[in-house]
Formats: structure tokens, C-alpha cells, sequence
């Protein structure tokens, strides 16, 4: 009798252990959030700087400013060479005005004579005047006409010569125009930009530092919607798929859990080994495949926490 009584016991422990190591859940592993990095696009001191760990900031939002004196400097310097450039320039203006009063003077001439020629042509037809007065006439309409040539000829190249030197001296002016846009590019990167909506995770300086171009500034992540990078076996890699509705629960003290819909966003390709801190519904497959699944965060998730997947 008391042999059995033992040996019942003992079958009682034995199921309460095997009860007790027997998982409820498909997977389990911590949460992560895409972090991004910030770092410094210029070289100077960091004249602002108002990230705080724990901020929440809004893409697009300046955070800090570094010194750019010296592009500012450089930058001023050429937009001056490019004004000088300007006043080296020339105009052909004075030039050809002169010989415009001039040619207008000879296209009068030539009006005059014209009626002259009209007149006279018809007075040599009636015998009234000798045809030597028309042909001197004649000659010297051909004469005006080619002074009036000349006077035309000279304007287009007061204008070609000017433009030849003109052309000559703001060749000079597109390379300064680039490298004014390449300082004021410089001045732009002093500025510290936020690139992503988000919670600030690590500040690694302070408004005084000198800044270097890629020292990181701070870290920043969207803790909005948050990844738990779980591993499954082998056996239930056939029953997961991308797009997968799951439940992700999370502990809330003793025998409670907080449960959030989850989708499966990534499936590792390749097999690795069960991390040490991971562990999966069956404990004796050594190799595992690591997934991820989307959550959704109220507020309650961290990253780094544990959390468990249900697929059914």
C-alpha cells in the first residue's frame, strides 16, 4: 500500500514537471525598432544642439546648428568675383550710336536724291534736261547706297566684337557660379535635420562640441511600430507565410499578458543556430529561422523587451 502511494506521487510530479515546461506559445524573442543614426554633414562647432534622449521629434524638424563661418566667408568672396566679372563687361551701345546718327544722315541723302533721280528722269524724257545730270545722279545714289553699306557693316561688328569679349569674360562666370553653389551646399549641411519621425534613443553630444563630418550625433528609431524578431523551427517554417495575422502578447505581471495583433513582415531565408536567449516550441531543433513580426505600439512596448507569437 504505501509502495503505491509512492509510485503515484512520484506519476504526479513526473505530469505536473511535463506540464510546467510545455509551451503555449509558437515563438518568442525581443522587440526592435528600425534605429537610425544621425551624424554630422560639416566639420565646425556645434553652435545649437536640442536633442534630448526621450524627445519625440517630427521628420523635417532643425535640430542643430554648426559653425559655417568659413563657407559663408568663401561663398560671399566669389559671389564678389562674379560681380567684378559683370562690371568687366563691355556694351556696344556708345559705339554704334554714332555711326546711326551717321547713317541716318545718309539715308536722307538718299531719300533726296531719289525724288531728284524721279525729277530729273523725267525731264531728260522731254528734253528738258541733258541725260549726263541723270546718270551723275545715278552715280551718286550707288555711292550713298554702299556709304550706307559700310555704316551697317560697322554696327554688326562693334556688336560682334563686343559680344567676343563679353563671351571672353563670363566663360569665368559659370565655374564661380558652381562654386558658390558648392559653399552654400556646405552652409546647408551645417544645419542638423532630423530624417525621421521618431523617439530619441542615445545623444552622443553636446551644444559646444566640435563636430566632424559622420560623428554621430544621436540615435534615433520610430518606436510607433515596433518589430519582434522572433525564431521558429524547421517544422513550422511550412505554416508561416509574409502577411500573416498573429497575436503577440507581451508579460503583465504574474499569469497576465497584454495581447496586440501582429503581422509577419520578413522570414529569414537561411537557417542559424538557437540563440542562448531565445527559446522556440520545440527545444531540441538546434538550427532555427528568425522571422519578424509588426506590432503596432501603445505606448506599453519597449525595445529590448521579451515578447511571445501565437499563429493560431
Amino acid at each position: 500500500m504505501r509502495s503505491s502511494l509512492t509510485t503515484g506521487i512520484i506519476s504526479l510530479l513526473l505530469i505536473a514537471s511535463c506540464n510546467g515546461n510545455k509551451k503555449d506559445y509558437d515563438a518568442s524573442g525581443n522587440f526592435e525598432a528600425d534605429e537610425v543614426i544621425v551624424s554630422a554633414q560639416q566639420t565646425g562647432e556645434l553652435l545649437s544642439f536640442s536633442v534630448r534622449e526621450g524627445d519625440h521629434l517630427n521628420a523635417g524638424t532643425v535640430v542643430g546648428q554648426i559653425d559655417t563661418t568659413i563657407p559663408k566667408l568663401q561663398k560671399e568672396q566669389t559671389e564678389a568675383m562674379i560681380a567684378a566679372l559683370k562690371q568687366k563687361t563691355s556694351s556696344a551701345d556708345e559705339q554704334t550710336e554714332v555711326v546711326k546718327k551717321q547713317r541716318a544722315v545718309q539715308q536722307t541723302q538718299l531719300e533726296n536724291l531719289y525724288q531728284e533721280q524721279k525729277r530729273t528722269t523725267n525731264l531728260v524724257k522731254a528734253d528738258a534736261a541733258p541725260s549726263k545730270q541723270l546718270d551723275d545722279l545715278n552715280t551718286q545714289i550707288e555711292q550713298l547706297q554702299k556709304q550706307i553699306d559700310v555704316s551697317n557693316q560697322q554696327i554688326r561688328l562693334y556688336h560682334s566684337n563686343t559680344a567676343t569679349q563679353n563671351r571672353s569674360i563670363l566663360s569665368e562666370r559659370a565655374p564661380l557660379e558652381k562654386t558658390a553653389a558648392q559653399f552654400q551646399e556646405q552652409i546647408d549641411k551645417g544645419k542638423v535635420v532630423n530624417p525621421i519621425t521618431g523617439t530619441v534613443l542615445i545623444s552622443y553630444v553636446l551644444k559646444g562640441e566640435m563636430a566632424l563630418v559622420g560623428k554621430p550625433l544621436y540615435k534615433i528609431a520610430n518606436t510607433d511600430t515596433l518589430n519582434l524578431r522572433a525564431y521558429i523551427t524547421g517544422d513550422q517554417l511550412p505554416g508561416v507565410k509574409l502577411g500573416q495575422q498573429v497575436q503577440v502578447r507581451i508579460d503583465r505581471g504574474e499569469q497576465k499578458y497584454k495581447t496586440y495583433p501582429g503581422e509577419i513582415i520578413w522570414i529569414s531565408d537561411k537557417s542559424e543556430f538557437t540563440p542562448k536567449t531565445i527559446q522556440t516550441k520545440d527545444e531540441r531543433a538546434n538550427l532555427v529561422y528568425a522571422i519578424k513580426v509588426r506590432v503596432k505600439n501603445d505606448g506599453f512596448v519597449k525595445i529590448g523587451m521579451y515578447g511571445e507569437v501565437l499563429f493560431h
